[in-house]
């Protein structure tokens, strides 16, 4: 699918339409990301239509007019960045003088630290013999989250040919596009050989999860299953497929401590989003900067 694009020539001048085009075909943006974008831009443009000429003050006053209409801090925090990058752009293009977004602050709001489940949930999630075949494709798809910590849209997205099961990996598309090579455990390689050992018809190139009719499943669907898989095994519906990566990312960090390979593992461009989900604290973030930092430690 493409981006689903507004009648950007009716509502945003042509730098807003160049800079979505740098998005798209230059920094390969994700589709969710450009939609945002897009709205982002037309909203501001609403109220300042000569977007170029806006001043700092001018995007101080207009966060502060959304968040007097109760607009979240996540979503402002957004717009900013948007801001940020078009006025980088238009700043390259030598469109203008100064980036007026910069000095803007983000709002501050609480954190919300994502729910995991604990390793003896997992377990009962996890362990239970599967009694029917969509059973076992369940069974194998959220072996696999658990297991290498993929996103929904990863998984939905896979091939056969892009599970390695004798290797233990699996090659991932990523936000942007992005390849990278996540590893699989032992239970999710045996969950997924069982899988597809009751396929009928399979070749390389087909995708890795299927509905009954053999078609691509959709994130809903599997969203849907797993609240469904979760109510039956652990006595709640309230599980989702970002539990699975979130409870993949805090496990591994508890184990290993090594917050940089679980940053590679997930896919994080910046170390700071690993920390949001894998529940670190300032402490913990120091005490591996002293013991890691070669300027770090102290004379004795």
């Amino acid at each position: 699918m493409g981006v689903e694009l507004f009648d950007m020539k009716a509502v945003l001048p042509s730098v807003c339409e160049s800079f979505i085009d740098h998005l798209k075909f230059e920094k390969n943006f994700s589709s969710a990301t450009i939609t945002a974008y897009q709205r982002d831009l037309r909203s501001f443009v609403g109220s300042h239509p000569n977007i170029l000429q806006a001043s700092s003050d001018d995007i101080k006053k207009f966060i502060a007019d959304l968040n007097r209409r109760g607009q979240g801090p996540s979503s402002i925090a957004r717009l900013l960045s948007c801001l940020r990058s078009f006025y980088r752009y238009a700043l390259r293009e030598g469109l203008c003088a100064v980036n007026p977004a910069a000095v803007v602050r983000n709002p501050k709001g609480r954190s919300r630290l994502p729910k995991t489940l604990d390793v003896d949930q997992v377990n009962y999630l996890l362990n239970e013999r599967p009694e029917s075949d969509l059973e076992v494709r369940d069974c194998a798809m959220f072996e696999l989250m658990y297991s290498s910590g993929i996103r929904l849209k990863e998984l939905v997205g896979l091939n056969v040919n892009d599970v390695d099961l004798n290797e233990g990996f699996v090659h991932v598309l990523g936000k942007g596009n992005k390849e990278r090579i996540a590893p699989v455990g032992r239970a999710a390689i045996e969950a997924i050989r069982v899988w597809l050992a009751t396929r009928k018809s399979l070749d390389l190139t087909s995708p890795l999860f299927t509905s009954r009719l053999g078609q691509r499943l959709s994130p809903r669907s599997v969203q849907l299953r797993l609240k469904k898989f979760s109510m039956q095994r652990i006595g709640t519906n309230g599980v989702n497929p970002h539990m699975l990566r979130h409870s993949f990312a805090t496990h591994m960090l508890e184990s290993s401590g090594d917050l940089r390979a679980v940053q590679t593992m997930l896919g994080h461009e910046n170390i700071g989003t690993t920390q949001v989900y894998t529940h670190l604290d300032a402490g913990y973030l120091a005490k591996v900067y002293a013991q890691a930092h070669p300027r770090a430690k102290r004379k004795t």
